[in-house]
């Protein structure tokens, strides 16, 4: 459990950013929800059985949740690792790199988190779900941050500078946010692009936040939370062995 020192670290030198760090994360999503939801939601019908803002409101709580993640475990983590060497210093504390790697994922998995619930919350306000069930979207959400940390932070631990992550980002999140339903009915693809979202961790986010927003249960629960655990945990074990090999050379 010393991966609680690292996290609780992060924790409060975010708590004296918080008002900068809050408007950061939640200005984009809410821009897009609202503009594009409301803008759109004019010209299409519902979609689903639902009106398209709150179809696109599930989308869009997961994409946040996905950005928020990747860029506070490849960004931030990477500032922290590379350029004020904290990383360094807390390796002098009795913490091995191990901790550093799993303080690191769950930080930047509930800092996402407080940003799709933040959205969540927008959501319920406006009235674009009303259901019970909607609450459970907060662990959801929690998982689809969890595995882009994990898998954001393989990035950090790999890379030897900012450009590194234009890759990332350009290659696999936006392509992905494109495919994964956050949009349109994933159904509406080719059948091979339906095969290459179902691989996908932002797919299953959607799939289970989703049902949730529209007031009904989550088809397939134990293969969407399958996936977003199984991203995690080869993330942070592939994030484990990069960062022992990069702070042994």
């Amino acid at each position: 459990m010393r991966w609680i020192s690292v996290w609780r670290r992060n924790m409060l030198v975010w708590r004296k950013l918080f008002a900068a760090a809050v408007l950061t994360n939640l200005a984009d999503p809410l821009i897009m929800l609202f503009g594009l939801g409301y803008g759109l939601g004019a010209l299409l019908p519902s979609v689903e059985g639902m009106s398209y803002i709150a179809f696109f409101s599930a989308g869009q709580l997961c994409t946040a949740t996905m950005f928020t993640a990747s860029f506070e475990s490849m960004f931030s983590g990477f500032s922290r690792m590379h350029g004020q060497k904290t990383w360094d210093a807390i390796l002098y504390a009795p913490l091995v790199i191990d901790d550093i790697v799993a303080g690191e994922i769950l930080w930047a998995a509930s800092k996402a988190w407080l940003t799709g619930s933040t959205i969540l919350g927008v959501v319920v306000v406006f009235g674009f779900a009303s259901s019970p069930l909607v609450l459970l979207a907060l662990p959801a959400a929690f998982l689809v941050g969890l595995a882009f940390a994990a898998v954001g932070l393989i990035m950090t631990v790999l890379a030897r500078g900012w450009d590194f992550f234009s890759y990332y980002m350009t290659l696999f999140m936006t392509p992905m946010m494109m495919i994964s339903g956050v949009f349109f009915p994933v159904e509406r693809l080719p059948a091979p692009l339906v095969a290459v979202a179902q691989a996908l961790p932002l797919y299953h986010g959607v799939e289970l936040v989703r049902p949730l927003v529209a007031g009904r249960l989550p088809d397939s629960v134990p293969l969407h939370m399958a996936v977003l655990l199984g991203y995690a945990a080869v993330g942070y074990a592939a994030a484990i062995y990069f960062a022992r090999r990069r702070f042994s050379e």
